[in-house]
C-alpha cells in the first residue's frame, strides 16, 4: 500500500472542527450507546475499517453484548435484540447514509419522527452525517485500524 497523508495533521483546524461536532454530539439529547450503534452501522455500510474497529471497541467497552454487536449488520432480523428506538435509529441511519439511491422517502422520515423528538432527530442526523464524513476520510486516506496497527 502506498503511504497516504495523515489528514488530521495535514489540516488540523478542519479536523478540530469535526471533533467539535463529535464532542457536541457526545453531550446531545441521545444516549451515547445509541449514537455509537449508529456510528458503527454507518461505518459498516461504508466499509471504513478504522471506524468499524474503533466503534466496535467503544461499544464493547460500554458494556454492549457481543451478541448484539455481531448481529448489528442484520439488525432487521435480530428481533427483540434491538429496542424500538434502536431499530428506528438504525433504519434512519441507513436511509440517510444511502441517500443517493432513493433520497429520504416521506415514510422513512415519518417513522423516525414518530420515535424521536425534533431535536433528537436533528442530533441523530448530525451523527449520521458526521460519521459518513469521517468514513470518507478514513477510506480515502486508508487510516489503519488499531487491530492492524498494534
Amino acid at each position: 500500500m502506498t503511504h497516504r497523508a495523515d489528514y488530521a495533521k495535514a489540516s488540523p483546524d478542519a479536523y478540530r472542527a469535526f471533533g467539535g461536532v463529535y464532542a457536541t454530539l457526545q453531550q446531545a439529547s441521545l444516549p451515547k450507546q445509541l449514537v455509537d450503534l449508529v456510528y458503527l452501522r454507518v461505518s459498516q455500510i461504508n466499509g471504513c475499517a478504522f471506524c468499524i474497529d474503533m466503534h466496535s471497541r467503544d461499544l464493547l467497552k460500554s458494556g454492549l453484548s457481543t451478541d448484539k454487536l455481531v448481529l448489528l449488520p442484520v439488525w432487521h432480523d435480530a428481533g427483540a435484540m434491538f429496542s424500538v428506538r434502536e431499530r428506528s435509529a438504525l433504519a434512519w441511519a441507513e436511509t440517510v447514509t444511502r441517500v443517493a439511491g432513493a433520497g429520504v422517502p416521506d415514510a422513512d422520515y415519518q417513522a423516525a419522527a414518530a420515535e424521536f423528538s425534533d431535536r433528537e432527530l436533528a442530533d441523530l442526523t448530525y451523527a449520521v452525517g458526521l460519521m459518513n464524513a469521517f468514513n470518507r476520510f478514513g477510506i480515502a486516506f486508508r487510516t489503519q485500524p488499531a487491530a492492524v496497527s498494534a
